[in-house]
């Protein structure tokens, strides 16, 4: 019997469609700006951060909920549709994908002038959050998505994807900065993908003595450490062979940690050069010298809800799309006009989407319920929608 208890997200290529691309763009940027209207930018923050609700987000958007394209079409079309209104809404996303994700500094930089933010600090925090997905933890998942999504408090949330080609699957890793004590321990909301049982993960609580063992290390004269190196006879069991570990770039590496010593971890990280490769070799050396561990649980767990791009489990209904669109574009300029009615609104924009998701014909029934609900409430002006 096949293992339960997580999916996979298997990659999906292609495009999202211009014309379900650009209804995500609108629809995406009202959900978000009811949720801040209603509960606050950190409400937003901590939503997107976790893993189950940026599931159903991406559903609720039109995407399917087994693919890995939920990931980069949400947050392409979700920064489409909030960068017109980011300053005003005080929630900006930064990267994306590929090349988009080497843009977030200079982004961050942007975003730091117009608010008065420390952009040094962001750009760390942006830095360090991939460092830490793509090489404390190896898992087999290169990263090619990085988003970082910020509001003017100076709060943050990343949502990133890793891919492995080979498999043909994809793993996202979520944070959220209120709950980040240290960047290297622990630090994420959810990992989303396969549990792959013992892997090289660094930011589980029993790695402390093999980070530690790591900066020891980088306090060593680096022909010290490179001849300890060439000694080591590797047995079968390791996951690393002795011709993968390229000494001359780990003995640069080693150069600059000891000219420059580093007091913590993650700016041994941070520094250049420190890649899975140096990672892995010096977490090798560690094992064999000071006899601390190598593998460590997967931080991962899987979280999903339903979908529709590609027909699975149905094709995404245009006409309902379209006037989930305009219900909330409607709903949110009336709002703006009266807190308390702004209250009453939502409440009862709530209680339409459950009868209509109750309705065993949404697109027929749609519109019999918004006609019930305007004779009970103000909420659409006594317009069309």
């Amino acid at each position: 019997m096949k293992r339960t208890g997580y999916t996979d997200l298997p990659l999906h290529y292609g495009n999202v469609p211009k014309w379900l691309y650009e209804r995500m763009s609108k629809l995406g940027r009202y959900i978000v700006e009811v949720i801040v209207s209603l509960y606050g930018r950190d409400e937003f923050l901590r939503r997107i951060s976790d893993p189950l609700w940026f599931q159903s987000f991406g559903c609720v958007l039109g995407m399917d909920w087994h693919s890995s394209g939920i990931t980069t079409s949400v947050i392409g079309s979700l920064k489409a549709g909030l960068s017109p209104v980011a300053k005003e809404l005080g929630v900006y996303i930064c990267g994306g994908r590929g090349k988009y994700s080497r843009n977030t500094p200079d982004e961050l930089l942007e975003i730091s002038y117009q608010t008065g933010l420390n952009g040094e600090d962001l750009i760390r925090a942006s830095r360090l959050s991939a460092k830490i997905d793509n090489t404390a933890i190896q898992d087999g998942f290169q990263l090619y998505l990085h988003s970082f999504i910020l509001t003017s408090d100076g709060n943050w949330a990343v949502v990133q994807q890793g891919m492995n080609p080979q498999m043909k699957k994809a793993r996202r890793y979520h944070w959220l900065s209120s709950n980040v004590k240290v960047f290297d321990e622990e630090p994420h909301t959810g990992v989303v993908g396969e549990n792959k049982g013992l892997i090289l993960n660094l930011t589980a609580k029993e790695a402390r003595a093999t980070k530690n063992s790591i900066l020891s290390l980088s306090r060593e004269l680096p022909e010290k450490v490179i001849s300890e190196i060439k000694k080591i006879s590797m047995p079968d069991r390791h996951y690393l062979k002795a011709q993968d570990i390229d000494l001359k770039r780990l003995g640069a590496v080693l150069a600059t940690a000891y000219s420059s010593p580093v007091s913590d971890f993650c700016s041994f990280l941070l520094i250049p050069g420190v890649g899975p490769r140096t990672i892995q070799s010096l977490v090798l050396v560690s094992e064999i010298i000071f006899g601390t561990p190598s593998r460590f649980s997967d931080p991962a767990r899987y979280s999903f809800a339903h979908g529709g791009k590609d027909g699975h489990p149905f094709p995404v209904p245009l006409e309902v799309y379209d006037q989930s669109i305009s219900v909330l574009k409607n709903a949110i300029e009336k709002a703006k006009l009266d807190q308390n009615e702004k209250i009453d609104a939502f409440k009862r924009l709530y209680k339409i989407y459950r009868k209509v998701e109750n309705s065993l014909n949404p697109v027929a029934d749609f519109d019999r319920v918004i006609e019930k609900e305007k004779k009970e409430s103000s909420l659409f002006g006594g317009k069309t929608v």
